[in-house]
């Protein structure tokens, strides 16, 4: 038995297609389901039981024997939500529950941090553990997600395997759902789909020019792949980076949507709202060197072939995965 928290949603939903792909079928769905638009995500999947996110700690004892695997991936991801006690409730205090669980029960433990831990980046995007407490994230959302990597890190029981994966820009099918935290490849083709161009932040930094902001986008599907691995090599737990280590701009990004589309780029620059004008990554890179020591040897997909796949297979189709 395999449980994934966030079942519904994003990268949930990735991990469940990915997971009956292999051939898993006994999948525990754990989520709230409240929201009925997200039934795609998870609609003629195989799984075995659907249960409520504040049903979960009073199933658990009762099943433990049987799970394999937790994959935590269930939170608030909003990084325009500034209330920190949604954050404190849903990602911070939620997690440390559900690590004690899986202490009392000896149950191998893979859950989601971010790239939004590394702030504007002051000491780096390396996965060192020593790092960690440095880090100045720059948004409530950010906070939750470094606090409980600090917390993991501190406490003496842990999991007899956990890893905590920082995920950089993910982007791919099913993130259809999220409104302003959709990747920008989905609102790229969303606004050429309605007006046949695309407006990109302009730059507030001199350093930047007008699009040469960058990201390590990665697909999801790669994302997937690397928390298959960890699922079959239990080896070396800690915290790693989860994204492609290559930093792309979103010139880049747009063009190569344009050209997925089979359009030629119609690029305009709009101010940074205001309200995360000061808070605004303008480069990410994932340092990747501790996964592939672990024996990850994938190759990440490049930001040209993960657009084409999820404009072409998914976009233009109104496929789900």
């Amino acid at each position: 038995m395999i449980v994934i928290t966030g079942a519904a949603g994003f990268i949930g939903s990735n991990l469940l297609r990915g997971l009956n792909e292999e051939g898993f079928r006994d999948i525990v769905l754990i989520d709230d389901f409240s929201d009925k638009n997200k039934e795609k995500n998870y609609t003629g999947k195989i799984y075995s039981h659907k249960v409520h996110r504040d049903d979960f700690f009073s199933w658990l004892p009762e099943h433990h024997k049987f799970i394999q695997i937790i994959f935590h991936i269930g939170a608030r991801t909003d990084t325009t939500e500034f209330d920190k006690s949604v954050f404190d409730r849903l990602n911070y205090r939620y997690s440390q529950d559900v690590w004690k669980l899986c202490v009392e029960y000896g149950l191998p433990l893979v859950y989601m941090s971010s790239a939004a831990t590394y702030g504007l980046g002051e000491h780096g995007y390396s996965d060192d553990h020593s790092l960690v407490k440095d880090l100045k994230p720059l948004n409530p959302y950010g906070e939750s997600k470094n606090n409980f990597d600090i917390w993991a890190l501190d406490q003496e029981k842990k999991p007899y395997f956990w890893a905590g994966l920082k995920l950089f820009n993910v982007y791919g099918p099913n993130e259809y759902h999220k409104g302003r935290m959709a990747s920008v490849i989905f609102h790229t083709y969303n606004q050429i789909t309605e007006t046949g161009k695309m407006k990109l932040f302009r730059s507030h930094d001199p350093g930047f020019k007008d699009g040469e902001q960058k990201r390590d986008f990665i697909y999801v599907r790669d994302v997937v792949d690397v928390m298959m691995f960890l699922m079959q090599n239990r080896k070396v737990s800690g915290i790693y980076n989860v994204g492609t280590g290559t930093a792309r701009t979103f010139l880049d990004l747009a063009g190569n949507t344009f050209a997925a589309m089979g359009l030629l780029p119609d690029i305009e620059f709009k101010d940074t709202p205001e309200d995360i004008r000061d808070k605004y990554q303008y480069f990410t890179q994932a340092k990747m060197a501790k996964l592939r020591s672990a024996g990850y040897t994938n190759p990440f997909r490049t930001l040209e072939q993960g657009i084409d796949e999820y404009v072409k297979e998914y976009l233009l189709k109104g496929e789900y995965r």
